[in-house]
């Protein structure tokens, strides 16, 4: 008892620690994808907020990190520009309700039929694009209005930083894991700053460079209760309806597949079900408190988990942090070096990418090769929902492809003179027309026997090219008999009696009775 109290209260301590540490790092991201969006800090903000404590409370993954996401940000930026904000959060609420309804009728199971190297190439795009992201960090505004990298001396200085920042990060839980490294380097890079009086871009910078300078804080208040101000008409359904149905898809994509990479690296079950509500009620509550929405966050997931995050409270913790330093701590949060939150991201890249799947172009089929570098290139490059589409459609193609080319027969003549195919293999939509050309219909006997117990029928295209290879023997006033199909085969052709005329025989049948 002793024991399991000593264990609860470390993984406490982790949980509180870990939270923290990504309340910090939510901040520069949530203001990030706000004015990706189009919209105020304050809503990307509540939308952290919001999301991160629903879905640690009642997700189906504890320890993983949700909150406003790039992914959703990109999609409403059409929005926002032709109709305003109120239409955002009024096709927030619907992407909710869509989400629920996945979660409901348990859509999320299928997240099992996407390929490893799917997985792979789209934890390696995502890597990619937390890399990229953070190349705004480096960015201001010039006097003259433009947007211009840093260059001399604060850059630096900020690449200074940052390489301490990593350097910490790296090294310090060879010494002591008692805090999380992300954590110590954070305070550890704030307080030197502060100190030592260094120059250098804080929080407070970068919002002011994304918002041209019009955002001076990012102190702020409880969310308030405001239903979506649009009107309630069919027109505005139709305006809303398909950016909630990409808000839900791209939102419920990549948290289902956060979920499997933080499954991976724990060693533990997450319930994608569960985790589709929460995701869906989070979503409908964002929409009433004036957030722009979100998912599952890789990037802030792999701080949580690698700074010893397991249980829900490190979530909590995380969400309810964000909301204390927009409420309280906003002057201390605007203070923190862009450097050490930057730092902190190039750790998760470097974490993230599956760097050893650079060297597998020799140690794996070149098709599943191809797959992983065609997810990474489409998800950084357009979207994630796209590119794993894509993979998916191409492992699929792949897979039928190569499953088309195994089918087969073997042939032999019975002691009653009919000639006996057997099949092996299935028959399905990317084999029937190789099949239809193992058949020597012009000079086989009167009688054919087709014996498919080494097969299985999976399609409607299974039973054409049966009633295709039927009517051929017909015409050459010959007939074949169908034997040996499995209890789906059967009860594939009963459903489609109605369709076809084969000439069956319904139990299971053996040569040696015929004869």
């Amino acid at each position: 008892m002793t024991a399991f109290s000593h264990s609860s209260l470390i993984q406490t301590k982790n949980d509180v620690l870990s939270g923290l540490t990504v309340a910090l790092a939510l901040v520069p991201e949530a203001v990030a994808f706000a004015f990706v969006a189009h919209v105020a800090p304050m809503v990307g903000l509540y939308a952290a907020v919001i999301v991160g404590f629903i879905t640690a409370l009642l997700g189906g993954r504890p320890g993983m990190i949700s909150g406003a996401t790039g992914a959703m940000a990109v999609v409403v930026v059409s929005l926002v520009d032709q109709h305003g904000a109120q239409y955002l959060f009024a096709a927030v609420l619907l992407a909710g309700i869509f989400q629920v309804l996945a979660g409901c009728f348990r859509l999320g199971k299928f997240i099992r039929l996407i390929p490893h190297p799917v997985m792979i190439g789209f934890v390696n795009g995502l890597a990619v694009i937390i890399f990229l992201a953070q190349m705004r960090q480096f960015k201001l505004y010039s006097a003259s209005g433009h947007l211009t990298w840093l260059q001399g001396t604060p850059l630096y200085m900020m690449l200074a930083l940052i390489a301490l920042t990593m350097a910490i990060i790296y090294f310090l839980p060879k010494l002591t894991k008692a805090v999380p490294s992300s954590l110590a380097a954070i305070l550890i890079i704030a307080g030197l700053v502060h100190f030592l009086g260094i120059d250098t871009r804080t929080v407070i910078d970068f919002v002011r460079t994304m918002s041209h300078g019009e955002a001076t804080s990012l102190a702020g208040n409880f969310p308030p209760f405001v239903i979506p101000h649009v009107p309630m008409t069919w027109e505005t359904f139709k305006i809303i309806l398909p950016y909630a149905f990409i808000l839900a898809s791209v939102s419920l994509l990549e948290t289902l597949l956060t979920l499997e990479v933080v499954d991976e690296m724990t060693q533990t079950r997450g319930n994608s079900t569960k985790e589709s509500l929460a995701q869906g009620f989070a979503n409908i509550i964002c929409a009433f408190f004036g957030g722009m929405g979100g998912g599952a966050m890789i990037g802030q997931s792999m701080i949580n988990v690698r700074s010893g995050g397991r249980g829900r409270l490190s979530g909590i913790i995380g969400a309810l942090g964000l909301l204390f330093f927009v409420m309280v701590g906003s002057k201390w949060i605007q203070m923190i070096p862009l450097a050490a939150l930057v730092g902190v991201m190039f750790m998760v890249v470097i974490g993230t990418f599956k760097w050893a799947s650079l060297a597998w172009h020799s140690k794996m089929p070149k098709q599943d090769f191809f797959t992983i570098v065609l997810v990474t290139v489409v998800t950084v490059f357009t979207n994630l929902a796209t590119a794993v589409l894509l993979g998916v459609i191409y492992s699929a193609l792949v897979f039928a492809w190569n499953f088309a080319k195994k089918i087969r027969v073997s042939s032999q003549v019975s002691e009653s003179g009919e000639k006996v195919y057997q099949l092996h293999g299935i028959l399905f939509f990317g084999s029937v027309n190789r099949f239809l050309t193992l058949f020597n219909v012009q000079h086989d006997p009167n009688g054919v026997i087709l014996d498919c117990v080494g097969s299985d029928l999976m399609d409607h295209s299974a039973l054409k090219a049966l009633q295709t290879l039927t009517d051929r023997y017909e015409d050459m006033g010959k007939t074949i008999k169908i034997l040996n199909l499995s209890e789906s085969s059967l009860r594939l052709i009963d459903q489609s009696s109605d369709l076809f005329s084969l000439h069956v025989v319904p139990n299971r049948f053996h040569l040696s009775s015929e004869k």
